[in-house]
């Protein structure tokens, strides 16, 4: 992990002054940014079986060695080359025949990938209609290494109408100065009514995470935690969902240290985890119980991906983005997850690892059954 994940946000606050808001802050529960295609595609007849998907599209800069995340030395990606991932990206969408897309790392408004609407563009690409998104770092102006502007955060794509969006705030990093916390990521919980999904007196949701990845704190629980209160508060009303994303966690029984496939040049995997950056999003047990975070989705939900397979190689879904050029390693550990309180089609789900170049994250897809 690069020191710049500490130092970034300093970079933020005391390189913007003069720009309002250095970083946007949110109220508990706020209104996304809703979206339409801009050429309606009627989704198809046949409602018993919905698949979805949840990715991680790292900004769709592939596997461009950035600054922040990848030993890299790159800070910027230009728009050419960010349109040719994002359409990479939209056309493995339409091959999944994705109904349902749970998205993260999605930029609309940032610099550091041509000021592309990420969002925009896959709905008008793919055969997706509607767009909820939520951003979890919106900055006016960066001077550090040309960054500009930047706007990422969590998505919601559909083929079929989204209603009552709401953005739920998950809670800051505590090992964090006051400081650096003002110009951190603000992630979330996206959450949206499908109401064509309904079944009788049952509503349906989709619910998108992003969950903290470099804290050394119990941030990760905090936001685990309140991901459950968000799935038990529609299962107590009777109600369905499918969720998913990037949890930052990885299964129950995983390896929980992965400095070595990590670190960069001149860093060192020295056993000091509460101080050693490199330990910083490569190490899973900062805090007592951590390795085991994920188990009450399992116990309380169905997982496309069950927990006897989760951890098979065959379902990693994320390396670090310079890892196969550094390490000929594709994917070693599996962070991203789908759930829900319905049925998932038995033999459907399947982590995408063919599309190990177009992110440092690969899809997660399944399908649902509706019908009887």
């Amino acid at each position: 992990m690069r020191i710049l994940h500490t130092i970034f946000p300093f970079l933020i606050i005391l390189l913007n002054i003069g720009c309002e808001p250095f970083a946007k802050s949110y109220p508990p529960t706020s209104n996304p940014k809703m979206y339409e295609a801009e050429q309606f595609v009627s989704p198809s007849l046949n409602q018993d079986q919905v698949k979805v998907v949840t990715w991680n599209i790292r900004f769709g800069a592939g596997r461009l060695p950035w600054f922040i995340d990848s030993c890299g030395e790159k800070a910027l990606a230009d728009y050419d080359s960010v349109k040719i991932i994002m359409q990479k990206i939209a056309d493995t969408l339409n091959v999944m025949e994705a109904d349902i897309v749970l998205l993260q790392e999605v930029d609309i408004e940032s610099k550091r990938s041509g000021f592309m609407d990420q969002v925009q563009f896959l709905l008008n690409n793919t055969n997706l209609n509607y767009g909820a998104y939520a951003s979890m770092m919106e900055v006016d102006f960066v001077f550090s290494d040309g960054l500009g502007r930047i706007n990422t955060g969590n998505a919601i794509l559909s083929k079929f109408e989204l209603t009552e969006a709401k953005r739920i705030k998950l809670r800051l990093r505590t090992d964090q100065s006051t400081l650096v916390q003002y110009g951190y990521a603000r992630r979330n919980i996206l959450k949206a009514k499908i109401p064509e999904l309904s079944q009788g007196t049952k509503d349906f949701y989709a619910v998108n995470i992003h969950a903290t990845a470099f804290s050394t704190d119990d941030t990760k629980k905090q936001h685990i935690n309140k991901y459950l209160e968000t799935l038990s508060d529609i299962q107590d009303n009777n109600d369905y969902f499918v969720t998913g994303g990037d949890l930052n966690s990885v299964p129950p029984g995983s390896a929980t240290d992965f400095c070595e496939n990590d670190k960069c040049d001149g860093e060192d995997c020295d056993g000091d985890y509460e101080n050693n950056e490199a330990y910083q999003g490569s190490y899973f047990e900062h805090f007592e119980g951590e390795p085991d975070i994920l188990v009450p989705l399992y116990t309380s939900y169905e997982s496309a991906i069950n927990l006897a397979d989760a951890n098979l190689p065959s379902h990693y879904s994320h390396a670090p983005s310079t890892s196969y050029e550094r390490n000929n390693i594709k994917y070693d550990r599996k962070l991203s997850y789908l759930f829900t309180n319905k049925t998932w089609v038995n033999g459907t789900s399947k982590t995408h690892q063919s599309a190990w170049e177009i992110s440092d994250h690969m899809p997660v897809s399944s399908i649902i059954m509706f019908g009887d």
